[in-house]
């Protein structure tokens, strides 16, 4: 089972293919959670692009993501020019990318409907994961005495004056 901080990572590198995949014009994009019905993956990216051209730009931009963050890619299948699906495997996320035509042949939305269809706009309107809380300096002060010894003096209370 992933750790939460693994789910993080993976929710974040999501959220960076979703928008790349937008910025770059994808069509139909989807993302099905899949990791309890599959053992290789947790989520699948299903887009669409107009044309040989445009697959390979989705493709490209798809490995600019996956180098930004350095996660490791298992493998990449564009098949012979025409062929019309591209799949770019990064273990947790595994990217479809078709042809209009291609998309519909293998409806991989039919194969995987049991899968969660999850809402873009929520996954990318969720805020990020937050840090490691950064640790709040000690209001303590450390003392050193004329005999070497360290005591830490507690900050003084100030009481407010009843009135």
């Amino acid at each position: 089972m992933p750790t939460k901080s693994s789910s993080d990572t993976t929710l974040s590198l999501l959220k960076q293919i979703v928008l790349a995949l937008e910025e770059k014009k994808a069509g139909d994009l989807r993302v099905l959670h899949v990791g309890a019905k599959s053992s290789i993956t947790d989520y699948l990216v299903l887009a669409t692009g107009t044309s040989e051209p445009h697959l390979r730009a989705l493709r490209v931009e798809l490995e600019k993501v996956l180098d930004a963050v350095k996660a490791p890619i298992a493998g990449m299948d564009a098949g012979t020019y025409g062929s019309g699906w591209t799949v770019v495997d990064a273990y947790q996320v595994m990217m479809h990318l078709f042809t209009p035509e291609q998309r519909d042949n293998y409806a991989l939305e039919k194969l995987w409907k049991d899968a969660e269809d999850l809402d873009l706009k929520k996954l990318l309107a969720e805020p990020k994961p937050l840090l490691k809380s950064a640790k709040i300096p000690s209001k303590k002060k450390k003392i050193a005495t004329p005999d070497g010894i360290t005591k830490i003096k507690k900050p003084s209370v100030k009481k407010a004056k009843a009135r």
